[in-house]
């Protein structure tokens, strides 16, 4: 029961780090366009994380995580093993990218810990192979698709200030393709309705799963409603809108940081409940202070914030502008919502990285500082193996003083 307490605690504190190191993530555009103050900023973040636990109730990125180790290969004692020298990994990496000002990922970082001591166990047989394969090709996808939204978002912007019909009808076009995602995606059968409002109205509403779509939703009609006459207004009021939609924009990315990163430590925490006591827990019933803990911990975590990786982040891959901040947020909001519905846990850091660049880009390819990432490139290639390498060698140390 002690180890599985230290464990446990071990995860919160991974949890508080990852806050820490990822809160650039959530303000960096935000502090460069100076809408906001770093500490303003980091409040604004750390609040919409832990909003993000009213919200993400199926928790499958949670299981995704859990399942990254075969249970029947290594589990009791073993799998706990496996879980601490994971997170050791995990820890160790996080900090270490921030003391260098890295924009490294948190996520891919526990992951790669907790798959490479589960291979010192038991090789690499001991690994399931569906959820790694799904983390590695994200972590090339989930800033192609955030860069490629924030692309096209930044140019519909562009055009929406000039004469042209164009803007118009694409907003007119959102107005009507969200009507429909909204329709095919929400849930409005009343028996599956989870909420603590009598009106029916109000359960569809903030029923879990359907908040979030609106949400996203509601974001996109405003965007569209504001290009509908942003034509009409001079430089400064059209900068002063875009200022206070990316109050919006860096809410709901925040609200899709704590939704996805919270879970991979939920993950953690539940698959080292699972080893000690398989009877008593299992993926199908979530322990309601797991959540909360977590959502806490990210929260607190973002609020002590990451001024290094904020200037990496807001600053050296390209400048960006009040209107770039909205559009690469919002693309990232975008990605997080979508990847975390279908139970792919992805990197924020990655995400809100390529979105930046996607805006960058759309002044002209010199605009983003190539340099800067490439270098990045390679923290996010290296990270997997190296913090699974650091968790094989934590591995074999404790199983000399723990077996």
């Amino acid at each position: 029961m002690t180890f599985l307490i230290v464990i446990i605690v071990l995860a919160l504190v991974f949890d508080y780090i990852n806050g820490f190191h990822d809160a650039a993530n959530s303000i960096a555009t935000v502090v460069s366009t100076k809408v906001l103050t770093p500490g303003q900023a980091v409040l604004w973040a750390a609040m919409f994380n832990f909003v993000a636990y009213f919200i993400f109730k199926d928790h499958g990125v949670a299981n995704t995580i859990a399942k990254t180790v075969k249970p029947e290969v290594a589990y009791g004692h073993d799998m706990l093993l496996v879980i601490f020298a994971g997170l050791l990994s995990a820890i160790f990496w996080n900090l270490f990218t921030w003391w260098f000002g890295i924009p490294s990922s948190s996520s891919h970082a526990l992951i790669g810990g907790f798959a490479g001591a589960a291979v010192a166990f038991g090789g690499f047989g001991a690994i399931n192979s569906e959820p790694v394969i799904k983390t590695v090709a994200f972590i090339f996808l989930a800033p192609v698709i955030g860069m490629i939204i924030a692309f096209i978002i930044s140019l519909w912007f562009i055009h929406a200030f000039g004469k042209g019909i164009m803007p118009k009808v694409i907003a007119i076009i959102i107005f009507i393709l969200t009507g429909w995602f909204l329709s095919k995606n929400m849930e409005f059968d009343p028996a599956k309705l989870k909420t603590h409002f009598d009106s029916y109205v109000l359960k569809v509403i903030f029923h879990s799963s359907n908040f979030k779509w609106i949400l996203l939703a509601g974001i996109l009609l405003v965007m569209a409603t504001f290009t509908l006459f942003l034509n009409t207004l001079n430089a400064n009021r059209a900068n002063a809108w875009f200022k206070r939609l990316q109050l919006v924009s860096s809410a709901a990315f925040s609200i899709g940081h704590g939704g996805n990163d919270a879970q991979k430590v939920m993950g953690i925490i539940m698959a080292a409940l699972i080893a000690y006591d398989p009877i008593r827990y299992n993926l199908g019933h979530m322990e309601w202070w797991i959540p909360l803990a977590c959502y806490s911990a990210i929260a607190f975590g973002t609020m002590s914030g990451g001024w290094k990786i904020v200037k990496t982040m807001g600053t050296r891959i390209t400048k960006v502008t009040p209107f770039e901040g909205v559009a690469a947020e919002t693309a990232g909001a975008i990605t997080l919502f979508v990847t975390e519905a279908l139970k792919i846990p992805v990197s924020t850091t990655h995400t809100i990285t390529g979105s930046i660049i996607g805006v960058g880009a759309t002044k002209r390819l010199s605009a983003v500082r190539w340099g800067v990432t490439v270098n990045l490139l390679w923290a996010w290639v290296l990270t997997i193996p190296i913090s699974g390498i650091l968790a094989a060698i934590f591995y074999f140390i404790l199983h000399l003083f723990f077996s």
